[in-house]
This record gives C-alpha cells, sequence and structure tokens, in this order.
C-alpha cells in the first residue's frame, strides 16, 4: 500500500512537473500542422498585449534619446502619434482571429500584420530619419502628416520582409524550454528567423496560458 502512494505521488509530481514541456509539444504540433486556432486558444490576451505595447513604447523612447533634434522638432506630438499607432496597430495584430490567420498561412502579411511590423520597425530605428527631418521641416510641424507618410513607407519595406522572412526564414527544430518559475515557463528560440521568447504561466495545476512574448 505505501508503495502504491509513494509511486502515486511520483507520477502526480511528474506530471505536475512535466506539464509545461507537454504544452511546448502541443504547441509545436499546432504550428506545424497549421492549427492556428489551437494556438489562438492558448493565449491570455489581456496579458499578452500591454506587454507587448510597452515593449514597442519603451524602445522607441529609448530610440528618441539618441535622436534630440528629431525629439525637439516633433516635441510630445511625434511620441503621442507614434505611440497612438503602436497601441492600435498591436490591437489589430493581437487577436484569436488574426493570430490563427497568421499560423494557417505560416507568417504570410496581411494588413494588421504589416501594422505591427511596422510599429516594430518605428520602435526599433528602423525609420529613414534623414527624411523624417525633412519631412517635419516641410510639413511645418504637421507631425500627424509626416507620422502618416512614414508609416505608409515602413509598412511597405516591411511587407516585403515579412514576405521573404516567411518563404526563407527558418525556424528552431529544438526550441529552448526551461522553468523561469514554479509557475513560469520560458519557450525561446526562432520563429521565421526572428528570436522569440514565449512565457507561459500555469493555470490551475497542468494547465498552461501565453502570457508574454518577447520581441527581438
Amino acid at each position: 500500500m505505501k508503495k502504491l502512494i509513494v509511486l502515486l505521488i511520483v507520477i502526480a509530481v511528474a506530471i505536475y512537473a512535466g506539464s509545461p514541456y507537454y504544452s511546448a509539444y502541443q504547441l509545436k504540433n499546432a504550428y506545424d500542422a497549421k492549427d492556428g486556432a489551437a494556438i489562438a486558444a492558448t493565449i491570455d490576451y489581456e496579458q499578452v498585449r500591454p506587454s507587448i505595447q510597452h515593449q514597442l513604447t519603451d524602445q522607441f523612447a529609448t530610440t528618441m534619446t539618441k535622436y534630440p533634434l528629431i525629439a525637439e522638432l516633433g516635441g510630445d506630438a511625434l511620441t503621442q502619434a507614434a505611440n497612438g499607432f503602436i497601441t492600435k496597430a498591436v490591437d489589430g495584430a493581437i487577436t484569436p482571429q488574426n493570430i490563427e490567420k497568421v499560423i494557417n498561412t505560416q507568417g504570410q502579411a496581411n494588413t494588421a500584420t504589416k501594422e505591427l511590423a511596422a510599429a516594430w520597425a518605428i520602435a526599433s530605428d528602423q525609420v529613414d530619419l534623414r527624411n523624417l527631418i525633412q519631412s517635419l521641416i516641410m510639413q511645418r510641424g504637421d507631425v500627424d502628416a509626416v507620422v502618416k507618410s512614414q508609416i505608409q513607407q515602413v509598412m511597405k519595406k516591411q511587407a516585403a520582409e515579412l514576405e521573404q522572412q516567411a518563404a526563407q526564414g527558418n525556424d528552431s527544430d529544438k526550441p529552448a524550454l526551461s522553468y523561469c518559475g514554479i509557475n513560469c515557463f520560458a519557450i525561446s528560440g526562432q520563429v521565421k528567423g526572428y528570436p522569440l521568447t514565449i512565457e507561459m504561466q500555469r493555470q490551475g495545476l497542468i494547465k498552461w496560458k501565453i502570457v508574454d512574448i518577447v520581441l527581438p
């Protein structure tokens, strides 16, 4: 009887400790099978959306510290316009419908994905700064017009890059898996050539939800 109890305890501990590895295995299988609905259902959107927004707005703030002239010319209006676009882009891209679509098509660019890619590019210092300064001067401080123009240019460029990455980018055969806490588990690897880290959080005893996606 004691042996049976010990065996049951060992099995319970193994299931408890091994559950995130099984969840990661299921995610990998769903991705390989282009089962977007399965992956979309594992995401806690109320946590993932604000996290990505904060990552991008913080990154944009850091980028602006490198270019005091642009910050001076654009002022708070430039920051508000950029952050507004970032928030809108994330809200549009990080939805169950769009995640399902992106997985099903293995990364082919749609409007929401292009906007998110443009938001990442703007935050990550991928804008033609010389052109931005010239536009700010020519538009006599019309920041909204300048930002909209830059967004269209960046979206066009990012769309081409996304299509290329979708066709040629590599996925990690063996992502790195590790606990980041008793109720936290991280999956790190490459998706279409982009390095990403996904953080999952335990829900109950053995279920897990994606609560964060760390952008490159």
